[in-house]
């Protein structure tokens, strides 16, 4: 959305200037208006270059830790929230960071609170940091909600390291074979054309389809990146697809070790939503929804969202999410406990740790498992390539 600055009078005598962010500029108008501002003048920004770059960026996950950990501590040190973003956006070692400081402070000095700043600007934020925030703000527990949210983007970005390190090693080890069959079907198949020829025999068939590739492939070699391209954007427009994504997260909870790395991955991000909001003082129902958002499977989102309907009719939050039949039966024991014995809050971190272990042993063992089947594949086609080579060899020698 565009920035718009502005400038207006704030109790009909103050003159104050400030930027906001917009669809358009009536709702620009509607927006500083609600500040309690009367707007005088608005105009959109049009070159965001000019400003040190576009003032409304998404930030990264390691940028969110490292601008929710600053402001924590600066804070926590007795210093005004204003002051503080000015500092951020005087001394951030990150562009993102210093224009979003800078386009905070500009809002709450017009007299904007932190929380409907941020409200602003859900593309960068999220829903879960604004409302955790706000809630922060009304029961006066600010710092402690920064670090609440500090130690969950952290736990969250343990989590994606985790999972991007299990499935670099594969992912290396099949663009690896890839690019050797490559190297194989072009260059090595075309050399032995000949020789094969002279035999005046019948090539065995694993034979002829490494030399037709590898000749179709010398001659047409533009359509490997055509191909590469193409596969890429049918994955990313089959994920986006909502039919589609629905029916990939249902097979993979099919799949075994792989279903319980996507459950307890989600069930983790959940429980560890729930735990932050609830602790801030969030009312149960709307911690559930904030949770629910951290859910990146389709089949548990709705699962999850029809318990949240049955804990607003009046049921317990154990006996809701019972009903869905995908939580483990050890974190209801834990949450069912906690409800009975008045220390929900308590027993919900107690989950997390629960499901923190039990993530990581799940990590372990596919680290475990990849590297023999990664064995096997790359013997496979060690073994067909070898095949279609020697084969030939054997025929001529056993003539």
């Amino acid at each position: 959305m565009p920035i718009y600055s502005y400038v207006a009078l704030k109790q009909g005598k103050e003159v104050v200037k400030g930027e906001v962010t917009a669809s358009n500029l009536k709702d620009a108008r509607d927006v500083i208006r609600k500040m309690g501002l009367v707007p005088t003048k608005i105009n959109e920004f049009v070159d965001n270059k000019k400003r040190g770059g576009s003032a409304v960026s998404a930030m990264s996950l390691a940028e969110k830790i490292d601008f929710i950990s600053t402001l924590q501590i600066l804070l926590q040190s007795g210093i005004p929230a204003v002051e503080s973003l000015m500092f951020m956006e005087q001394e951030a070692a990150k562009s993102k960071i210093r224009n979003m400081s800078r386009i905070l402070k500009t809002q709450i000095m017009a007299g904007s609170t932190l929380a409907d700043t941020l409200a602003r600007y859900p593309q960068v934020f999220g829903y879960i940091f604004i409302g955790l925030i706000k809630a922060g703000e009304e029961s006066g527990e600010l710092e402690k909600t920064l670090g609440r949210i500090n130690a969950l983007l952290t736990k969250q970005a343990n989590i994606k390291s985790k999972v991007i390190g299990t499935l670099m090693y594969p992912a290396f080890v099949i663009v690896l074979a890839c690019l050797i069959t490559l190297v194989m079907l072009i260059f090595v198949f075309p050399a032995f054309k000949d020789m094969f020829a002279q035999q005046e025999k019948t090539l065995p068939l694993v034979t002829t389809l490494m030399i037709n590739a590898g000749d179709y492939l010398k001659e047409y070699w533009f359509t490997i990146p055509i191909f590469i391209f193409a596969f890429i954007a049918f994955c990313v427009i089959l994920v986006k697809w909502e039919p589609a994504k629905n029916l990939l997260d249902k097979l993979v909870l099919k799949i075994p070790l792989l279903n319980n790395l996507i459950l307890y991955s989600n069930y983790s991000n959940f429980l560890s939503v729930l735990s932050v909001s609830y602790e801030a003082g969030i009312p149960i129902v709307d911690c559930l929804h904030l949770g629910v958002v951290t859910l990146t499977n389709s089949v548990l989102r709705k699962k999850m969202s029809s318990a949240i309907v049955k804990v607003q009719q009046g049921m317990q939050v154990s006996q809701a999410l019972r009903s869905t039949g995908v939580v483990p039966r050890m974190l209801l024991f834990m949450i069912a406990t906690g409800e009975q014995s008045g220390r929900l809050g308590d027993m919900l971190e107690k989950g997390v740790n629960f499901l923190d272990k039990t993530l990581d042993g799940i990590i372990d063992t596919m680290t475990k498992m990849i590297e023999p089947i990664m064995l096997l594949v790359i013997g496979s086609i060690v073994l067909v390539m070898a095949l279609a080579l020697y084969l030939p060899l054997f025929q001529s020698y056993m003539s």
